[in-house]
């Protein structure tokens, strides 16, 4: 992978952390074509990567449905088990969608290696990222969550209780128990979280009555990046998925007129729902924004899709209907990787104001394309948004005069 996004990167303390090899193994199902599923299992690469684990092999099947007992068919889990035979280094398997317990368990126990899947590895990450209370509350309680119903399948001493004199009687399952425990916790976490909730509640209504705007997009297309050179602050930004993880705030005042800019975790296809319900309030700053700049890679191939996960997202927040600028970041690289080096100019600029007026229709909403890291078009960028926001002041404040 290359570097070259990195900045602000911050050397880490303590041990170093050991890189983990891993295979990864996808199903194609349903309505799901093969290009998809390969694109998700590309993610899931990016994500293993993010996790510390570099992908050895992928393994694919087209089944009309994961098998309930060992998610893919009897010979592809064989080839599995003998290609990991054969790489002794391999300690782990991830797979591209969801486990249950008794999957977990009989795989775990046929292939001798640790089983991971997407929702898991999600979880892991953001556990590694939380860096507040209220990050490492929401991690902590969607992994509470997630492991409730999984417990059958993580625990072996489903035996009652030792008996004996003076303890015959049903007694409790130790599952049982463990449920018990877990679901305390689980109300113990979101009162926690309705605390922090509170007080940060309390601070959104101590920075007065300016106008917000939230940097919103799929995870890894630059928000933390275009944050720092709008806000001109040090935001942490580097090539990996979900670097952030806490929403910052910062108060940015250009020429006299001042305004709020937060940069919030970016979203991602197949996000566990309770991950989504978990980090409800942490996105608490883009349903209270007045204006999303919804920021899209434009290099990646995928893009639409990111750009459609983006919006279903926000509808499930109830922000969908914002003011909504689209800021089509890295057009350095989509030249380098789209555009023949003995092309014209004049023909690069008509692609790409074709482009523009294709995704304006297409959305409905402006939009700019931009390099965050290059600061190419970052002026025009900040006259469209700069003209966004003083027209909500406008309507927020019609009777008074502004100096902007």
């Amino acid at each position: 992978m290359s570097d070259a996004w990195k900045i602000g990167k911050e050397e880490k303390k303590g041990l170093a952390r050991q890189t983990e090899y891993c295979v990864l193994v996808g199903v194609i199902s349903g309505t799901q074509t093969e290009t998809q599923v390969m694109e998700y299992l590309d993610e899931l690469e990016f994500l293993a990567h993010t996790a510390g684990a570099e992908t050895k092999k992928v393994f694919t099947q087209k089944m009309p449905h994961p098998n309930v007992k060992t998610f893919v068919g009897s010979g592809k889990l064989e080839e599995i088990k003998e290609y990991i035979q054969n790489n002794q280094e391999i300690t782990l398997a991830i797979f591209d969608d969801d486990l249950t317990g008794k999957q977990t368990n009989f795989l775990e126990e046929y292939l001798k290696v640790k089983i991971v899947d997407r929702s898991t590895l999600i979880l892991d990450i953001f556990a590694e990222r939380a860096q507040t209370a209220q990050a490492k509350t929401q991690v902590e309680l969607a992994q509470m969550q997630y492991l409730l119903p999984r417990l059958r399948g993580l625990w072996t001493h489903l035996e009652r209780q030792r008996g004996g004199i003076g303890m015959r009687g049903p007694g409790e399952m130790e599952i049982e128990t463990d449920r018990r425990i877990v679901r305390d916790k689980i109300a113990m976490l979101k009162k926690k979280l309705e605390k922090i909730d509170q007080q940060a509640q309390t601070q959104r209504k101590s920075r007065g009555e300016l106008i917000r705007v939230a940097l919103v997009g799929y995870t890894n297309v630059g928000k933390s990046t275009l944050m720092n050179v709008l806000s001109k602050s040090d935001v942490f930004a580097e090539n990996k998925l979900f670097a952030t993880l806490d929403t910052t705030v910062r108060k940015v005042v250009w020429d006299t007129m001042p305004f709020l800019l937060s940069d919030t975790v970016g979203f991602i296809r197949k996000l566990p729902h309770h991950l989504i319900e978990s980090f409800k309030s942490t996105l608490d700053e883009v349903r209270e924004s007045d204006i999303l700049v919804h920021v899209v890679d434009i290099s990646h191939p995928q893009h639409e899709d990111h750009i459609r996960t983006v919006q279903n997202t926000l509808n499930e927040l109830g922000a969908a209907d914002r003011t909504t600028l689209m800021v089509f970041n890295k057009t350095d690289l989509y030249r380098e990787k789209y555009f023949d080096d003995y092309l014209e100019e004049s023909v690069k600029d008509e692609i790409m104001d074709e482009l523009k007026l294709k995704y304006a229709r297409q959305y409905n909403h402006p939009n700019v394309f931009i390099s965050a890291l290059n600061k190419e078009n970052i002026d025009l960028l900040r006259d469209i948004l700069k003209e966004m926001i003083a027209n909500e002041y406008k309507v927020r404040y019609p009777y008074q005069v502004k100096t902007w």
